[in-house]
């Protein structure tokens, strides 16, 4: 209000990250956090519609990150997000962002060219900005000729007059480049870095368009931030895309747009019912906008300027994937909805009925129509100088213009480069950029673009860095697909799957960032699968397996297999694995604590065929599902996510297969054993540092796993024996070979700093002995269902603890079901992390071998009778040391109507043990609290009846702490 006064009667207005405006009084700080972003959304949305452009991705890439976005006709917007690792709840434009701007930092790892996370920020800045600063994306391009310092600002050095310092980055790419010693020019250098770069944003754009079924070639590439006319033709031809807009505006797109946004409210209501009566969202959403309305008016709009927008948010029943449409009749509804959802997931679910999530309204009060004025100058502006860019692996002569110099109609073809006071455009060979009457660069691409980039097989340290990233791309597509159709809360909430790729021996290649105990197992899935359908295999079949003996952890991980033909071969594998919520067994969820055998846990599947040249068999699938001493519960809900799972390994199919086209078969498969070759040799060079070292670990069941490490002698190869370990177990504690397997790639992943991903190569250096009829490779039908999730986080304290750099971590995931014939739920508790030399454990964190997430409260109580009555920070739980360990939870959950639950954890009697000299954590507890008052206190693993008014409560263990607690000496 104080500003306000001071600007004498002019409007004060704030972007909100909506994109909208609103006046101070209703301005609140969660509504700020994308504003600025939003701004350029609005920006780059109204300034194409000017230019005629409809349908446009935006391109917004600054100094330190990039932010891209998707508009076909309407505003995109997220109700949910997470921003800085914060979830928020509150109406955002739908924005993905990437760590690549002009002042990521590049890095050479001696075996890959890297570009950021990191950011030099604008202090110290790139290099050439004279403040020491490190070699960053703005220094790659200036060392090609695409910035020149005669056309950038001039407010460096310490008067702040100087230009941008060439010299000094020319030099340090040649200390670079001599480091790197591959017979590369600098320049060349320079270039693959920028080509990295570029590939990251094109992957960013791909998450918003290509993940969700738009096809973004017919699409033009809105490009502003100051840094992004850099990168514009080189990221569309990324992209497959033809055209470029950039506004003259475009370095300032952003503060540009704010001035082009319309004052909005938004209003949401919940509603979660059944969609058939029209009349009732309408009611609803008229009061939602009669409040909306109400509020502009009060901040000054004139009433005839309103206009309302209202929308239904719909879903299929037992899904969270809500798509917005338009209100009105139920049958346009429906239609509406159902194109948008197989657009984006490729099929629909017939006869599941529709739920009306919410309804919303947004309330709008027009700025104006965005006029532009006409350029005046109509005579074509002429180059100010020659100048010499590097690109496309040679030097080109160049034009460079001034922006301000070129008239209407001019055509200027690539190579050239076009400098402004707040950007510069890079226009490419075969490329053609024309300045229209309303001074806009529209960018063309005027020759087809080459199918294949002859780029070779033999290893390079440019294209090893993209392949990463490219067959990483694809597993994370991979996954959002199967999150996003699966049905089962586990999946669909808790994020319990995993998708990788692997190669034609079944080697894993690739991954997504899901869950280490899946993926480091997948791999002998897929090898079983191999090794039974030799010579059999069709295109379109698809398999599925849960089989602990045969590749498997334990029944509910259910693992889909897909393999990749050409006409006559296979290629490669794709395969998804989802912790299913039941799978049959003694008890609801299939995680019984008492489970003697294996067929008590659940159906076993093994080498079943899903999928028959293209057919899915459901009756077959079904009949199996309900087969059995203990079959499954709900087979309706396994059947959904199986075909989620089947639908996901389809988009990583297509994925591939753009690969190849694009690449050549010969290159692809070369990457894939260069990444391999790439992650060995980063283990080797981990090993080199460590010492021989054994750990005995005790279990609360009276068990031990012992592990021995063995550094070999010459210092690059590691044996890891688990000789000593107990014998097979008549509990369900036993881990299948292929569980103990994953947990040694995890750990010495872990150990590697380098940004590589988990593929088989980690194992290469490895020497793994698993004794026969031990507790880590037990035989059938031994009961294995917690050695998945139990027995592979002590396995992964002791080899830490083998290697003395981390306390034990809670070693447990602290295993909740519950359920009856008609619910049945799953979930992993998080703990204390271990402590290590120069850090604390982490508080409530979910450790090593699982990183699922837990289930919204608003949605566990809206799915299932229960009421969570707390979720809370175990005080006082982690060990002390010079380095204290994680603090557990505490989570009381109360019943609203009879279940059986169970608890299937570990770490209640053996507390999670400290490194040198630091205390061990607390262990955890399980009881429950009868309506009645009394207390029950249950074991490590229980199975209880549970009455209505009855809690359950868990106590998660704590981390362990590192160093004698006498020098913690830390406020």
């Amino acid at each position: 209000e104080q500003v306000a006064a001071e600007l004498e009667g002019v409007r004060l207005l704030f972007m909100q990250s909506n994109g909208g405006l609103t006046d101070a009084r209703r301005f609140q700080g969660k509504d700020a956090i994308l504003s600025g972003p939003a701004g350029g959304i609005v920006g780059a949305v109204r300034t194409s519609l000017a230019a005629g452009f409809e349908r446009i991705i935006g391109f917004d890439m600054g100094g330190t990150s990039t932010d891209v976005s998707h508009y076909a006709g309407q505003f995109e917007r997220e109700f949910e997000t997470r921003v800085a690792g914060v979830r928020m709840r509150a109406p955002m434009m739908s924005i993905h962002s990437v760590a690549a701007g002009g002042g990521s930092i590049l890095h050479f790892d001696g075996a890959r060219y890297r570009v950021g996370p990191d950011s030099a920020g604008a202090n110290p800045g790139p290099a050439c900005y004279r403040r020491g600063g490190p070699l960053t994306v703005t220094d790659a391009n200036l060392m090609l000729g695409k910035i020149q310092p005669k056309y950038f600002p001039q407010v460096f050095g310490e008067d702040g007059k100087d230009e941008l310092d060439a010299e000094s980055v020319r030099q340090k790419f040649s200390t670079l480049t001599k480091a790197i010693g591959d017979g590369r020019s600098r320049e060349q250098v320079a270039e693959g870095f920028v080509q990295i770069a570029v590939g990251n944003m094109a992957n960013a754009i791909k998450h918003i368009s290509v993940q969700r079924g738009h096809d973004v070639t017919g699409y033009t590439l809105c490009c502003f931030g100051g840094a992004a006319g850099q990168h514009a033709c080189l990221v569309a031809d990324a992209l497959a895309m033809t055209r470029v807009f950039i506004h003259p505006y475009a370095g300032v797109l952003s503060a540009y747009g704010m001035g082009l946004a319309d004052q909005s409210a938004m209003r949401e209501q919940a509603l979660e019912s059944t969609l058939q009566d029209e009349a009732a969202l309408q009611d609803a959403a008229d009061k939602l906008a009669i409040d909306a309305r109400d509020s502009l008016i009060a901040q000054g709009v004139a009433p005839q300027r309103v206009r309302v927008l209202r929308r239904a948010h719909l879903k299929y029943e037992g899904t969270d994937t809500a798509l917005m449409v338009a209100l009105g009749p139920v049958a346009d509804m429906v239609n509406e909805f159902e194109a948008a959802y197989r657009k984006q997931f490729s099929f629909l679910m017939p006869g599941k009925p529709l739920i009306v999530e919410a309804v919303s309204v947004e309330v709008i009060a027009s700025g104006g129509v965005h006029e532009e004025q006409e350029l005046d100058r109509k005579k074509p502006g002429k180059p100010v100088e020659g100048i010499r860019v590097f690109t496309g692996g040679k030097w080109h002569a160049a034009p460079l213009y001034r922006r301000e110099d070129l008239g209407a109609g001019q055509r200027i073809d690539g190579p050239a480069v076009i400098a402004e006071a707040h950007a510069t455009t890079v226009v490419e060979p075969e490329w053609r950029a024309t300045v229209t009457p309303l001074n806009h660069l529209v960018l063309d691409r005027v020759q087809s673009r080459r199918a294949q980039t002859a780029i070779g097989t033999q290893i390079d340290p440019v294209m090893l860095e993209i392949f990463n990233s490219l067959y990483m791309s694809i597993a994370e597509q991979m996954g959002l697909r199967l999150q996003n159709t699966a049905y089962s809360v586990n999946i669909k909430e808790r994020l319990d799957f995993s998708c990788a790729l692997f190669d034609a021996e079944g080697s894993l290649i690739a991954n997504a960032p899901h869950m280490p105990v899946h993926l480091g197992s997948m791999g002998e899935s897929v090898k079983t699968v191999i090794r039974l359908n030799a010579g059999s295999m069709r295109p379109g079949n698809v398999y599925v397996l849960n089989a602990p003996y045969n590749g498997g952890t334990h029944l509910p991980d259910v693992t889909v297999i897909t393999p990749v033909f050409d006409s006559r071969q296979i290629l490669f594998y794709v395969g998804s694995r989802g912790h299913h919520a039941d799978i049959g067994g003694i008890t609801p969820g299939s995680m019984p604590p008492e489970s003697k055998a294996v067929e008590e846990e659940g159906v076993l599947i093994d080498n079943f065929l899903l999928v028959e040249q293209g057919r899915f068999r459901e009756k077959e699938t079904v009949a199996l599902l309900t087969s059995g001493k203990y079959p499954v519960r709900n087979v309706e809900q396994n059947i959904a996510d199986l075909r989620a799972q089947v639908a996901a390994n389809e988009k990583g199919v297509q994925e591939l297969r753009r690969m190849v086209e694009h690449f050549g078969l010969e290159v692809v498969r070369a990457y894939m054993r260069h990444v391999q070759d790439n992650a060995e040799e980063s283990v080797r060079r981990v090993i080199g540092v460590l010492k021989d070292g054994e750990f005995d670990l005790p279990l609360d069941n009276g068990a031990r796993i012992r592990a021995r490490i063995h550094i070999g002698e010459d210092r690059r190869s590691a044996r890891i024996d688990f000789s000593g370990t107990s014998a097979q177990l008549p509990d369900n504690f036993n881990a299948p070979a292929a569980v103990c397997m994953a947990a040694v790639l995890y750990v010495f992943r872990t150990l590697v700093e380098d940004d590589i991903p988990l593929n088989a190569g980690c194992l290469k250096p490895l020497e793994v002995l698993i004794p026969e009829g031990c507790m880590l490779r037990p035989r059938y039908p031994a009961a294995v269902v917690a050695g998945n999730v139990e027995t592979s986080q002590c396995i992964t304290d002791a080899l830490y603890g083998a290697l003395g750099v981390l306390a034990a971590s809670q070693g447990t995931m602290n295993n909740f079901t519950f359920g009856n014939e008609r619910y049945q739920y799953y979930e992993t508790l998080a703990g204390g992390s271990g402590a290590g030399p120069g850090f604390d454990g982490a508080d409530v964190v979910q450790t090593h071998m699982t990183n699922s997430r837990l289930t919204d409260p608003e949605v566990l109580e809206w799915r299932f009778p229960v009421l969570l009555e707390s979720f809370a920070i175990r005080d006082a739980s982690g060990g002390q040391g010079r380095w204290r360990g994680g603090h557990g939870a505490v989570r009381r959950i109360r019943f609203l109507e009879p279940m059986t639950a169970a608890i299937l954890s570990g770490r209640r009697l053996v507390r999670p043990h400290g490194l040198a000299g630091g205390e061990p954590g607390m262990t955890g507890r399980n009881y429950v609290i009868r309506a009645g008052g009394r207390r029950d206190e249950l074991g490590p693993f229980a199975q209880t009846e549970m009455a209505a008014g009855d809690v359950f409560v868990i106590e998660t263990p704590g981390g362990g702490g590192y160093g004698p607690a006498a020098e913690y000496n830390r406020t």
